[in-house]
């Protein structure tokens, strides 16, 4: 068929005629996800998200008319380690087609920029403002525990774990920082410090051995820091974009935003996809914020429910052009049961002959973990925290707290263990070996189906579980994931597993309903429409959630929940 003669062969020709340079503006922040309403919308209009700018510079990469790229560097950008990691691997894989420049003002203004100055290494060339400095003093992870805290408020923490290393308990029950602990965190620090000087080491072009000296030093000025190799010139944003744009023949009018470049290409390939609805198909189905039964809630702090999730893999399994899946996992974990509802429907979907492959953002522990494991590759950043195969469960006794405040409660029970969890009193010894008893119960499952998903025996995989919290980096050493890397990574494993072209494949987002299938009520939860998004974030039960969540009295989601995220920039 001759595309030219269709009526919207217009969108089919390209509307860039002029050269364009390309820019990135961290300051002006890059969303990892979704806003969660119109009115958040309307605060992000200026900003990008990650989605837009990996489509726009993967197309921009091949077109003629684009000279080059400007990563506008911020130390508020929004972006986790792991966002800044994933937006570093699009940044290098742009840089092997066309060249790449970072300007920064500042690498940290007192204090540590080290994940944003190894995204600005990933370009070609580096700019820095004459009174900037690079900062890259390494990581620092902190260790608080409540205990205290909570026994002057009458708080009594119980709480029960499987093993030594499932210290989300910890900061509430344990009095001192115990050692197994204290060993987890300093790896997790050296693990990430050691990828950090790695990547700065590779693009840089210097040893490893002396970026860790220069890490040592704190703090470099722009001269020290040019003299050392890590930035290439000095000199104000006006200056390092004349530089640039005088370099690639373009002027000022040539700069345009990614995802602005991206959604000007869009209609074109959406055109195109028109004439191809028999391509082959890769699904995706995210998995973000902690895992709890039912439909969960979306937003900015969201739950996944294990209902809406499931509902999207079965639809996945149901459409014949999906040859594959990836499963995005950004997840702290939860509920033990909802781990496993979704663990069941991936294992269901690589039964009927479609691969899945589990990509991790900055969470996948705990019960993102199990969610991940019956996937046939599973693929993580280099920061990403996961593992954590173990499981943490107890209650707040406030009885304490009725004293101090002068309050009378009294809990009155029909059933033996009707009040095992009532915060009015402690767990007796009968109901610690109850919770005992559902620990190791859950926990051995755990293992099981981790060692079957991971082709270990229980012996070889025991020592890296025991609830211990990994980077991606050491998970991959361990066998617990395949490859590091970002979507990118993962969506061309879900293709070479699938037996389908990189580039003729196309992406088929499951939570993501046209406007007449949300409003077509389901007729089962095997329906189209079922296989949307959770609860409405502006229905009064959602509010009234929220309010809870920001009160902090929100239900802690299950006891595969690892409580902490990592937040160096």
């Amino acid at each position: 068929m001759d595309l030219k003669s269709l009526p919207f062969a217009s969108l089919l020709s390209s509307s860039q005629t002029s050269t364009r340079v390309l820019e990135i503006d961290l300051a002006r922040g890059v969303l990892s996800s979704p806003p969660e309403n119109p009115i958040a919308m309307l605060r992000a209009i200026n900003s990008a998200a990650l989605g837009l700018l990996r489509e726009g510079l993967r197309h921009a990469a091949q077109d003629d008319h684009v000279a080059g790229l400007i990563l506008r560097i911020s130390d508020h950008s929004q972006l986790d380690l792991a966002g800044l990691q994933e937006l570093g691997l699009m940044v290098a894989e742009f840089g092997e087609h066309k060249p790449t420049v970072a300007v920064a003002e500042t690498f940290g203004e007192m204090g540590n920029a080290l994940g944003t100055y190894a995204l600005a290494a990933r370009t070609h060339q580096i700019w820095l403002q004459p009174t900037g400095v690079v900062g890259i003093a390494g990581v620092h992870l902190g260790i608080t525990l409540f205990r205290g805290l909570l026994e002057k408020g009458g708080i009594e923490p119980q709480f029960g774990q499987r093993h030594e290393y499932k210290t989300a308990g910890d900061r509430f029950a344990a009095d001192h920082v115990t050692q197994p602990h204290r060993e987890m965190i300093q790896r997790l620090a050296d693990s990430l410090l050691e990828d950090f000087v790695a990547t700065i080491a590779e693009e840089r072009k210097l040893d490893a051995v002396q970026v860790r000296a220069l890490v040592d030093r704190g703090t470099l000025e722009a001269n020290e820091a040019r003299e050392a190799g890590l930035v290439d010139h000095i000199g104000y944003r006006d200056q390092a974009y004349a530089a640039a744009l005088e370099e690639w023949g373009a002027t000022t009018e040539a700069l345009q935003f990614v995802h602005r470049y991206e959604a000007a290409q869009a209609p074109k390939r959406k055109a195109r996809r028109m004439l191809e609805r028999k391509a082959p198909q890769v699904a995706v189905v995210a998995l973000r914020g902690g895992i709890v039964t039912g439909r969960g809630r979306p937003g900015r702090n969201p739950d996944a429910g294990s209902d809406v999730i499931c509902e999207q893999l079965r639809a996945a399994g149901r459409e014949e052009q999906v040859r594959a899946v990836v499963l995005r996992i950004d997840s702290p974990g939860g509920s033990a049961v909802a781990s496993d509802s979704i663990w069941r429907e991936v294992s269901r979907l690589r039964e009927s002959g479609r691969p899945v492959v589990a990509q991790m953002g900055s969470l996948a522990a705990s019960g993102g973990y199990y969610s991940a494991m019956a996937a046939d590759e599973i693929v993580a950043l280099p920061a990403t925290l996961t593992g954590s195969i173990g499981v943490v469960a107890g209650k707040f006794v406030a009885s304490g707290t009725y004293d101090k405040l002068g309050l009378v409660h009294e809990g009155r029970s029909a059933g033996r263990h009707a009040g095992m969890l009532a915060a009015d009193r402690p767990f007796t010894e009968e109901e610690w070996g109850i919770l005992n008893r559902e620990l190791d119960r859950i926990y051995d499952d755990f293992v099981a189906k981790a060692a079957e998903g991971r082709g270990m025996s229980r012996e070889e995989l025991e020592p890296l579980a025991r609830g211990r919290v990994w980077t991606g980096a050491d998970a991959l050493d361990r066998g617990l994931v395949d490859h590091l890397g970002g979507y990118d990574r993962a969506f061309e494993r879900a293709c070479d597993l699938a037996g389908i072209t990189r580039s003729k494949a196309h992406t088929r987002h499951m939570g993501a309903l046209g406007v007449l299938d949300r409003l077509q009520p389901a007729n089962s939860s095997e329906s189209r429409s079922a296989a949307g998004v959770g609860l409405d974030p502006l229905s009064p039960d959602a509010l009234l959630q929220r309010v809870a969540h920001s009160l902090g009295m929100g239900p802690i989601a299950g006891p595969l929940m690892m409580p902490w995220r990592i937040t160096i920039r």
